[in-house]
């Protein structure tokens, strides 16, 4: 059966929304497997498997992290390029489970209400996104790099902290996902085809994972 969203999309509309999410829940789900396996060696007394184990996730992170950013980026460009208005809920800071990640959305909540328009309020929740992924994309490798180094003693906080980045990450994906789908509400027909080709993103799959983050911030500009 059609979720109740699905019926108000056309099959072709349908049909990028499900591929997007096939292509980004594959990815996401390849990197929590790895880190399940890293965190499973690791309570069998394992350290020298659990840390090779915990590198593969951190490739699959990265892979994981390009593909949602790509994502994030093809809707935030074509929603400012052709000033569509889509609907957008504010983050909330209950989803989240590291303290960046409930001061941002805290923030981004507070401006939304004071400061921004329907669609600036998109836009910015788009923005605020990619730049949360990218963090804790950043996050979630330096800890890898702490725990392979073997500088500190005590691991414990290297381990909860990649718990709390693939939480974290795994809220961005679903809020992705409600963003996606009130963007392709609004979408025009003439600009499918468009937004279907940007969109491409099996040919991510195989990228390298090791992708810079931390390159840079998003500009944030509220639309007119």
């Amino acid at each position: 059966m059609r979720d109740d969203w699905r019926a108000w999309l056309p099959d072709c509309k349908a049909q990028i929304n499900d591929n997007c999410v096939k292509e980004l829940e594959t990815l996401y789900v390849m990197l929590s497997v790895s880190l399940n396996e890293a965190i499973d060696l690791r309570r069998k007394g394992e350290p020298g498997k659990s840390y090779e184990a915990v590198e593969v996730a951190r490739v699959l992170c990265g892979r994981f992290v390009h593909s949602l950013e790509f994502v994030l980026r093809g809707i935030h460009r074509h929603a400012k390029r052709f000033a569509l208005v889509p609907n957008a809920v504010p983050l909330g800071p209950e989803n989240f489970v590291g303290s960046r990640g409930q001061r941002t959305a805290r923030l981004a909540t507070l401006l939304s209400h004071v400061l921004f328009t329907q669609r600036s309020r998109f836009v910015h929740k788009v923005v605020t996104l990619q730049e949360m992924v990218n963090d804790l994309g950043g996050d979630f490798s330096e800890a890898v790099e702490d725990l392979i180094s073997g500088l500190h003693a005590n691991s414990n906080l290297q381990w909860e902290a990649l718990d709390r980045c693939h939480f974290d990450l795994n809220t961005c994906l679903r809020e992705t996902f409600v963003l996606l789908k009130s963007f392709l509400l609004v979408l025009p027909e003439e600009q499918i085809a468009a937004f279907e080709e940007e969109l491409q993103l099996s040919r991510l799959r195989t990228a390298s994972g090791r992708v810079p983050f931390r390159h840079g911030r998003f500009a944030a500009v509220p639309g007119k």
